[in-house]
C-alpha cells in the first residue's frame, strides 16, 4: 500500500494543477487577444499620425525648397552684381598699379645706373687707400730697419771704445805701506 502512495499523490497535484491550468489558460487567452487588439489600435493610430506628419512635413519640405530657391535666386543676382562690381574696382586698381610700376621702373633704373658709379668710385677709393696703406708699411718697415741699423752701429762703437786703451782705468794705487 505505501507504494500507491507514491502514485496517488502526485497524480491528485496533477489533477488539482490541470484544473487550475485550464482555467487560468482561457484568462490567459482572453487577456492576449485584448493586448493584441490593444496594439493594433495603437499601431493603426501611429500610423494615422504618421501619415499626417507626413503629408504636414511634405508641404513644410515644399515651401521651404520654394523659399530656398527665391533666396538662392536673389543671392546669385547679387552675387552677380557684387562680381561685376569687384571687377571693375580690380580693373582700376591694376591700371593705377601698373602706372605706379612704369614709374618705380623707371626710378630703379636710374638709381642703378647711380649705384654703379659709386660702386666704381669706392672701389677706386679702396684701391687708393690699399696704396697708401702698403706705402706707410713700407715707410714702417725702412724706419725700424734704420733704427736697428743705428742700434746695430752704436753698439759697436761701444764695443771698440771698450776694447781701446784709453778707455780703461788705469789700476788702482797700491796700498801705501805704514809700518
Amino acid at each position: 500500500m505505501k507504494k500507491w502512495l507514491y502514485v496517488i499523490a502526485p497524480g491528485a497535484m496533477l489533477a488539482v494543477f490541470l484544473f487550475f491550468y485550464v482555467s487560468s489558460r482561457q484568462e490567459t487567452i482572453a487577456r492576449e487577444k485584448a493586448k493584441a487588439e490593444e496594439v493594433a489600435q495603437e499601431k493603426a493610430d501611429a500610423e494615422a499620425k504618421k501619415k499626417v506628419a507626413e503629408a504636414k512635413a511634405r508641404e513644410d519640405a515644399d515651401r521651404r525648397t520654394a523659399e530656398r530657391e527665391a533666396d538662392e535666386a536673389k543671392a546669385a543676382l547679387e552675387k552677380e552684381q557684387k562680381y561685376d562690381s569687384d571687377m571693375a574696382a580690380i580693373k582700376a586698381d591694376t591700371d593705377k598699379s601698373n602706372a605706379l610700376a612704369d614709374t618705380y621702373s623707371k626710378q630703379v633704373s636710374d638709381l642703378a645706373v647711380e649705384l654703379d658709379s659709386l660702386n666704381k668710385q669706392k672701389d677706386q677709393l679702396t684701391r687708393e687707400s690699399f696704396e697708401l696703406s702698403k706705402k706707410i708699411e713700407l715707410a714702417e718697415v725702412a724706419r725700424h730697419n734704420a733704427e736697428m741699423e743705428v742700434q746695430r752701429l752704436v753698439e759697436m762703437i761701444a764695443d771698440r771704445a771698450d776694447e781701446s786703451l784709453m778707455a780703461k782705468m788705469p789700476p788702482p794705487p797700491p796700498p801705501a805701506k805704514d809700518s
